[in-house]
């Protein structure tokens, strides 16, 4: 069965031609011409990925990313019409799995949603994997310290695969990115380490003084082998 992609987008033409040249690609799409419209969409279907912009006639493309994800981990992908760094670091911080700043190149989209489609569906080793009270768990896609469970965008909680998987290894943004399947991305994205300071205040007990996630001047980050002090 072919993969759902929800279009949320007031531009109805560019809607319709990036509906038809993705379902050339073989997916299977649907639109919402307004936030209020795709929020009640994914209610009803489930999508299995979202591509939002953030112009939209009743509630911005920020606050619809909120409301999305205050229900659901469904990957994200923005478009952002100016392309201003600032909006695309708002729409990571709410959740959102990755952004498009508008015009693109439609190839360029369908590399980036496949990208963000493959991380949700990747087969990653299934052994339960522990450091101190953190415990993450590739098979049910949760990671808990202690008994609380750390909420994250399943982009997020994939990069905390990766660092976990290489652990006392530094790992540079062209790494993390080469890892993860992004294609066409910076190498200095800024948008790594915002991931990073999001996965930092769900898994760390102080994220201004991480012990999980360290951070290597000039080179990257390295997730640390032993994180908690032996009691």
């Amino acid at each position: 069965m072919a993969e759902q992609i929800l279009i949320v987008d007031d531009d109805t033409r560019l809607s319709a031609m990036l509906g038809d040249y993705l379902s050339g690609s073989g997916y299977a799409t649907r639109t919402a011409a307004s936030a209020l419209a795709g929020l009640d969409d994914i209610r009803r279907n489930p999508p299995d990925a979202v591509i939002l912009d953030v112009m939209l006639p009743d509630l911005d493309g920020f606050e619809a990313c909120r409301r999305i994800r205050a229900t659901s981990d469904v990957p994200i992908l923005m478009l952002t019409a100016k392309g201003e760094e600032t909006d695309r670091i708002v729409g990571l911080e709410l959740g959102a799995d990755d952004y498009l700043p508008k015009p693109f190149n439609p190839r360029e989209l369908l590399a980036r949603l496949r990208a963000i489609l493959r991380r949700r569906t990747s087969g990653r080793s299934d052994h339960i994997m522990r450091f101190g009270r953190l415990e993450i768990d590739p098979a049910s896609r949760v990671a808990r310290v202690g008994s609380c469970e750390c909420v994250m965008t399943g982009h997020q909680f994939d990069m905390l695969v990766v660092l976990a998987e290489n652990a006392g290894r530094t790992m540079s943004r062209e790494q993390l990115m080469d890892r993860l399947g992004g294609e066409g991305s910076e190498a200095f994205d800024r948008s790594i380490d915002v991931h990073i300071s999001r996965i930092r205040a769900a898994i760390e007990d102080d994220p201004k003084h991480p012990r999980r996630i360290i951070t290597v001047r000039g080179a990257g980050y390295v997730f640390a082998r032993r994180q908690d002090e032996e009691g």
